[in-house]
């Protein structure tokens, strides 16, 4: 069994020694541990530390591509060296590296096809009272979206079989957090969680600068991954919301005009505001009979790229 734990890192050469130092050489039921570095464009000495801190592999992106391309292609080379679990944490040393067990015991024991280490929300001694509300808001909302029950939506730290590393395509370039867990809960694949610690902050977040931008970013991600993977729900509810103002603009309209006599001739322009509400209702509901269509293609053609990267890896 063979285990690589991959970093994507930029500009790590400060946090990434300690990073490396805190990892296990040895985890029971593993017989090879790896370490595989991604580096994403860093302009430091990440490498060279990388190098001499004895880490396996280093695959260079060449320029800063985001975290989402990081993981990605750290996945890709994780499975072509033959990966059986691929753990994937952060170079702040933001996780505790001795809980790397705790991610694989689900695993191992054929209970869960992704792991999700989760960190202490609401006791965390770092995260403001607005971040803590805002992350628990968050997990919530991808819980309803990917239907597993995973209460660190956020945490990087967590490990993958080498089936679901196979089945996984993250599209964003912001991040892969929230949407592997979506793809994997619509996969019908096992999520689990289990609770992690966590180490002081060794520096400030380069994902987010303010709560207004962790808001705007992971508000934004959430709503493109509700519209992608659940088009049908989305859409419904859009158009419903809308066809209830037509509705209550019609009844409106209808009681003035007819049940107190003020004549058809008047109020025209609640009349204009409901054919507008009811239009973009209709509108709303066709795409999401398209969406939920397209959903089905994307899902077939999800299964034919797992099916070629599977044959693929069978023939290297």
């Amino acid at each position: 069994m063979k285990l690589i734990i991959q970093i994507p890192c930029l500009n790590e050469e400060e946090t990434l020694p300690q990073t490396i130092k805190d990892l296990p050489s040895e985890i029971p039921g593993i017989d090879n541990i790896e370490y595989l570095i991604i580096d994403d464009g860093s302009t430091d000495r990440t490498v060279e530390v990388a190098r001499e801190n004895g880490v396996h592999h280093i695959l260079s992106l060449g320029t800063n591509r985001g975290l989402g391309i990081a993981f990605s292609a750290g996945i890709e080379k994780a499975l072509s060296l033959g990966a059986d679990i691929v753990v994937n944490t952060d170079a702040d040393n933001q996780y505790c590296g001795a809980d790397i067990p705790k991610l694989l015991t689900p695993i191992l024991k054929n209970e869960a096809d992704l792991v999700v280490g989760s960190r202490p929300i609401k006791n965390h001694p770092e995260f403001s009272r607005a971040k803590k509300i805002l992350q628990m808001i968050g997990s919530w909302a991808l819980r309803s979206i990917s239907r597993t029950d995973v209460r660190d939506a956020a945490s990087g730290f967590r490990a993958f079989s080498r089936n679901t590393c196979l089945k996984l395509f993250v599209h964003t370039r912001f991040s892969y957090c929230m949407e592997t867990i979506i793809q994997a809960g619509n996969a019908n694949l096992r999520v689990a969680a289990v609770d992690i610690r966590v180490n002081p902050r060794s520096r400030p977040s380069r994902l987010f600068r303010s709560i207004f931008q962790y808001l705007l970013k992971s508000g934004g991600t959430i709503l493109m991954m509700f519209c992608l993977y659940r088009p049908g729900a989305f859409f419904a509810m859009l158009s419903s919301a809308l066809f209830l103002m037509a509705f209550g603009l019609g009844v409106r309209y209808s009681y003035l005009a007819f049940y107190l006599g003020e004549g058809v001739g008047r109020h025209i322009a609640s009349l204009i505001l409901l054919s507008i509400f009811a239009f973009w209702s209709v509108l709303f509901a066709a795409l999401g009979i398209i969406g939920e269509i397209t959903k089905v293609t994307r899902r077939v053609n999800e299964e034919n790229l797992y099916l070629t990267r599977k044959q693929a890896q069978k023939d290297a």
